[in-house]
């Protein structure tokens, strides 16, 4: 039986600082049959793809696509802050609210041509995504679609991510 997963995401009003409610989905993984039914759904969306390769940010990133890629017998491929990859890396920056950041990933990560489904537990505003897809791409891949837990649609994420074909379990 379906579960509704809301009923596995916690809000917590005020958090990180005032006016925001943080979505939690530490419930949903800790539940064993909704982490696993949030899974299903997003190797059933990858299924349909054709996917090859699941790619994910640091960190909630991996705890999404892991399980994922395990089921479709494909790889997983993290994409990190700087400083956490040893061998040579591709780089792309985003947009932070005071500055910005990077992800990183190995340059043998992704190979020219392949599928990849792009994971996280949150679509905010779409910064870190972006910059996935960004790397993705210039490895040579081809991004077959993004898959989250949770999209906040009042941040408008999916703006930057327009033209890909995009996945939310759970809107807010």
């Amino acid at each position: 039986m379906a579960l509704d997963l809301r009923n596995y995401i916690a809000s917590i009003e005020n958090y990180p600082e005032e006016g925001i409610v943080f979505r939690d989905i530490s419930p949903l993984m800790a539940d064993g049959e909704a982490y696993r039914q949030a899974t299903d759904r997003i190797v059933q969306f990858a299924k349909d793809k054709g996917v090859e390769m699941i790619v994910g940010p640091e960190a909630r990133g991996f705890i999404v696509g892991c399980p994922v890629a395990y089921e479709l017998g494909v790889g997983f491929a993290p994409a990190r802050k700087k400083g956490k990859l040893p061998r040579e890396t591709v780089k792309a920056d985003y947009s932070l609210e005071y500055g910005t950041a990077s992800l990183y990933m190995h340059k043998d990560a992704v190979k020219p041509g392949q599928k990849v489904l792009v994971t996280d537990d949150l679509l905010a505003t779409g910064g870190t995504i972006g910059a996935t897809i960004d790397l993705v791409e210039q490895l040579g891949g081809v991004v077959v679609g993004c898959a989250f837990i949770i999209e906040l649609e009042d941040l408008h994420g999916r703006d930057k991510i327009k033209g890909y074909d995009t996945l939310a379990l759970m809107k807010y």
